[in-house]
């Protein structure tokens, strides 16, 4: 019970890495929101964890804001802001994305970051306490060909995800990143481009453990981050990808 009496939002927590942390988070004592675009997913995953849904475009400043009103009329502070929901193109040569799948990459990854720190940032400065995990991406640290602005997004979130740590440092509030390798999760056949046992074969020999990380890897390495047990660790990029960047 590492997290209990703790409050979390767990954006994207509708499905893949996002659910295996709010699983986690509500095994490990929380209580948790979870805010995803599909609301039946959210809603889903809070009737099984016994939490709170929440419909959220995190790329919009004013839905985000609301999920941060709403998070509060339930819980009231919140200790814990996991910015989970993310998305990639298509495998791609990086002339040929367009323009609105560059935009859409961007504002989800990078500008929910953004948002969500805009809204809820000033309540953990005056509290003095909390924890932010960024979910990036080992794609951020060892780049795949022709997943070219999916990765850009991936390094701009780490390297948000050390400003963050340096700057709220003194107020009490401890921000890290998770990068995991691809895992079992809907975005995995956007990754790969195509989903055969040929195709696996080949990324999983990329992965010297030989398997991808799956949603219980990410709650476990999470929950660990966003506890007591971390209180000292701020600003690390935690690779959760089986020896991948080695």
């Amino acid at each position: 019970m590492r997290l209990s009496e703790k409050t979390a939002i767990v954006t994207g927590a509708g499905s893949g890495f996002g659910a295996g942390i709010a699983r986690k988070f509500a095994a490990e004592g929380a209580r948790v929101m979870c805010a995803d675009i599909d609301a039946a997913s959210a809603q889903a995953m809070a009737d099984e964890i016994g939490g709170v849904a929440c419909t959220v475009d995190v790329g919009d400043g004013t839905s985000v804001n609301a999920m941060a009103e709403a998070a509060r009329a339930a819980f009231g502070d919140i200790d814990i802001l996991v910015n989970n929901a993310g998305i990639t193109h298509l495998p791609t040569p990086m002339e040929d994305v367009s323009e609105e799948e560059f935009d859409r990459v961007l504002r989800i990854n990078a500008k929910s970051v953004y948002l969500t720190a805009r809204a809820l940032v000033p309540g953990m400065k005056n509290r003095g306490t909390g924890a932010i995990l960024n979910i990036a991406s080992t794609a951020g640290v060892s780049p795949r060909p022709r997943l070219n602005w999916y990765n850009a997004s991936k390094g701009w979130m780490i390297t948000a995800t050390q400003a963050m740590a340096v700057e709220l440092a003194p107020f009490g509030v401890r921000v890290n990143a998770l990068n995991p390798v691809a895992g079992e999760t809907p975005l995995l056949k956007s990754f790969m481009g195509e989903d055969t046992p040929e195709v696996r074969a080949k990324f999983l020999s990329t992965i010297p453990l030989g398997r991808f990380s799956t949603p219980e890897d990410m709650g476990n390495a999470a929950s660990f981050l966003c506890s007591e047990e971390a209180s000292m660790i701020t600003g690390v990029a935690l690779e959760v990808d089986g020896g991948r960047c080695i």
